[in-house]
């Protein structure tokens, strides 16, 4: 009993700590407040050195796209005509005249671009390229086998587009397959029908979610800091949906590179509960949440099989190369749960929890990836080692060589899950 209670409030301590942790991180970089619309973060792989003897020789990666625009027109201009609405009606306050102007900026940039990579996006990929080569050159030869593959949305296709001219301009002689098909989704991008069921309008999760957005939803004091007129707003304005219009536009500026900001409107704390919102979301609709019964990990194993035969074939085959694949957030965070990836996994039931247990800026920002370096050495002998995001992590497999697993090990771990021991 006093080793339960123990670890109980171990694990407690461990909660809080988190959860400050989190807070203090989005206190402190307000775009870590966009979840999913975070910028790849810049830094410097981590790369400990490979047993003496162990040389890389393949490279199984799985990427999302890059930083993209919001999803559609309506997205902004929504927004738009409901602030110039007001101004027509001399009801903004002259922050609110402000706002409007900003927005009006960066409408061009914006108009007919819903969903598509930015400039940004397509240059993250070809960094995330050029460090992959620059650390493991052995890998990419004139005789590797590399094969690109992307799901069939365009911003997928043109972010592994980058990603291998990113790998060309370090060696032009490099020969890389890319197709972005159909042929290919049952794997990249694959949704059962029952998690389908679970996620939609009316899944059994949607009720408590709804109530917790409306608890962390509070845009009275917003919206009267740009609408001066109280009436205009009472009969005209949904301030909830301006305030979640205005979010989205927020958060996103960090992938358009804009020099339009907008987080001087909101206070830190409507952004972390706006955030809290949105990483609900997708902790539920696609990681490890306690009630959906591990549905949405599942939808990975395709992915996970596909790796694990891919890898098998490069070392039965004695072949060097590389495997890149480019699709989602939603497919890269339940790979990374069901990989077993440090941190990804995390399972709890309760709503205030979540945050402590999941954040999505780290699982899965623009351009998020995961990577699995294999060595060989001259008995044949394969290691691998995982890396989240660039940076070395862990797997619950046993390892006396960390960061580095032996295959062995980690393949008869993955077969187990994928029930093909």
């Amino acid at each position: 009993m006093k080793r339960l209670s123990a670890a109980i409030l171990a694990i407690a301590a461990f909660i809080a700590a988190t959860a400050q942790t989190t807070r203090e991180e989005v206190y402190a970089d307000l775009n870590k407040a966009g979840g999913v619309y975070y910028a790849y973060p810049v830094t410097e792989s981590s790369n400990t050195p490979a047993p003496k003897g162990y040389k890389p020789f393949y490279i199984s990666h799985y990427g999302r796209h890059g930083s993209r625009y919001l999803i559609s027109d309506k997205d902004y201009r929504r927004v738009i005509e409901t602030l110039d609405g007001a101004n027509r009606a001399g009801a903004l306050t002259p922050l609110g005249e402000d706002v409007l102007a900003r927005l009006e900026r960066i409408w061009p940039e914006a108009e007919g671009r819903g969903g598509d990579l930015t400039p940004l996006g397509a240059r993250q990929h070809n960094a995330i390229a050029t460090r992959m080569y620059r650390s493991f050159p052995e890998v990419f030869t004139p005789k590797s086998e590399i094969t690109a593959q992307s799901t069939t949305v365009l911003r997928c296709a043109l972010s592994m587009a980058a990603f291998c001219e990113g790998l060309k301009e370090q060696n032009p002689q490099l020969r890389i397959s890319r197709e972005s098909s159909d042929r290919y989704m049952h794997y990249l991008n694959y949704h059962s029908p029952e998690s389908n069921r679970f996620t939609a309008p009316d899944g059994p999760w949607r009720e408590e979610y709804r109530k917790f957005e409306e608890s962390h939803t509070r845009p009275d004091r917003l919206v009267s800091s740009l609408v001066k007129d109280p009436e205009y707003i009472r009969r005209h304005i949904n301030p909830g949906e301006l305030m979640w219009g205005l979010y989205w536009i927020a958060v996103d500026m960090q992938n358009m590179e804009s020099p339009e900001r907008f987080y001087d409107i909101f206070e830190k704390d409507e952004l972390f509960d706006l955030w809290q919102c949105v990483n609900y979301r997708f902790y539920v609709c696609d990681s490890n949440y306690k009630l959906n019964n591990g549905m949405m990990l599942d939808n990975a194993k395709p992915q996970l099989r596909n790796i694990v035969e891919t890898a098998d074939s490069y070392i039965s085959g004695d072949k060097r190369g590389a495997s890149l694949r480019f699709g989602h957030d939603g497919n890269l965070i339940p790979l990374a749960g069901v990989m077993g990836l440090k941190d990804c996994y995390n399972s709890v039931e309760n709503p205030d929890d979540f945050y402590k247990a999941f954040s999505d800026f780290k699982l899965a920002p623009m351009a998020g990836n995961i990577q699995m370096v294999f060595f060989r050495n001259k008995a044949g002998d394969v290691i691998v080692k995982f890396m989240h995001n660039e940076r070395e992590t862990s797997i619950p497999v046993e390892t006396d060589i960390y960061p580095f697993y032996h295959w062995g090990d980690v393949r008869a771990y993955y077969l187990g899950l994928l029930g093909e021991e």
